[in-house]
């Protein structure tokens, strides 16, 4: 059985969740990754009303969709990252608060664990998110990193998102960190030093993008493989890279998304680089039969356009496994 496509509502988290639906079943998707922002679904309104979640999946059924994973990137990010003005504009208001650091860092954790129990009251298994990073900014630095500030920064890291992930555990719901330039881990490397300093413990794995992790050179099929075991949910989601210099390279020279200068810019499935068929091939390896959810974001398309043309290519190239060994037919028989 094809594995669900689903949509990611976070980029269209500025339309009520009535119309993304309805928009979602017109493209073709099987169901929606709700996005914890705008009007789609609301942590403490969860938890406060049992309405609230009732009326959701009511939405969801009357437009024929399923739902796998609520996804908090935003509140995530605040909870190990070092605090400035530029979270004051993804952050809710009660948990921007006074702004100060240590208070936000306190409110995200705290909101975080409440998104594990809404997960849980909603009835789904996974929440993908952003953990941020209080060692991002020491990358590629000058004066010089010494090792112990790394370690200083994965044990911050695991400091903060045990109590978290505590709860994750307790209601039974996993998080799934999205692999990504700004957060925790940001490659192959890093991805394994973040699994060490949480001693791989099992409500901590990953939410598989590969649009993060092409253009800087890192392996992403290599990564489904190595993490088998903690791939908890995937992004499609492409991205395009120049195979010549350019005038911003890997790091984008403080230019805008869809800047022609850039080396590297986010495409529609099927118009960058990444090789999905090979992703396909390595998902079907580990045997993960949860959704693929199409994060849609090119600066250069129309994203209704854009969006309904990557739910049908997803499930053009989403073929199943071989469930006989490859000579069987040659088998002697007796």
């Amino acid at each position: 059985m094809a594995r669900p496509v689903t949509l990611f509502t976070g980029q269209w988290a500025d339309l009520p969740f009535e119309v993304v639906c309805e928009k979602a079943k017109s493209f073709g998707y099987d169901g929606l990754e709700i996005a914890c922002w705008g009007d789609h679904f609301d942590v403490n309104a969860a938890l406060e009303n049992d309405q609230y979640t009732k009326q959701k999946w009511d939405t969801l059924n009357r437009w024929g969709l399923k739902c796998f994973a609520i996804s908090n990137h935003l509140v995530g990010q605040a909870v190990s990252d070092r605090i400035d003005e530029r979270h004051k504009s993804i952050l809710p208001p009660h948990v921007w608060g006074d702004g100060l650091e240590a208070g936000v860092q306190k409110r995200a954790a705290e909101e975080m664990k409440n998104t594990a129990r809404a997960a849980a009251k909603f009835g789904v298994k996974v929440v993908p998110g952003f953990t941020g990073s209080p060692i991002w900014s020491l990358l590629y630095s000058f004066p010089p990193v010494s090792p112990a500030m790394i370690d200083d920064g994965y044990s911050t890291f695991a400091q903060q998102w045990n109590p978290i992930l505590d709860v994750f555990d307790e209601v039974g719901v996993k998080f799934a960190l999205e692999v990504h330039p700004t957060e925790i881990a940001f490659d192959i490397a890093s991805a394994q030093r973040t699994l060490d300093a949480v001693n791989w413990r099992e409500a901590f794995g990953f939410n598989f993008d590969p649009s993060h992790m092409g253009y800087q050179g890192v392996d992403y099929v290599k990564f489904i493989t190595k993490f088998a075991e903690r791939i908890y949910h995937v992004h499609m989601k492409d991205v395009g890279w120049s195979s010549v210099p350019t005038e911003a390279g890997v790091f984008g020279g403080h230019l805008e998304f869809g800047d022609r200068r850039r080396f590297w810019d986010f495409r529609s499935l099927g118009h960058g680089k990444i090789d999905f068929e090979e992703i396909i091939r390595a998902l079907n390896s580990i045997n993960y039969q949860g959704p693929l959810s199409v994060e849609w974001e090119d600066g250069g398309m129309d994203r209704e356009f854009g969006a309904t043309e990557a739910c049908a290519y997803v499930k053009k190239i989403d073929f199943p496994a071989s469930m006989i060994a490859f000579d069987a037919a040659f088998e002697k028989k007796d």
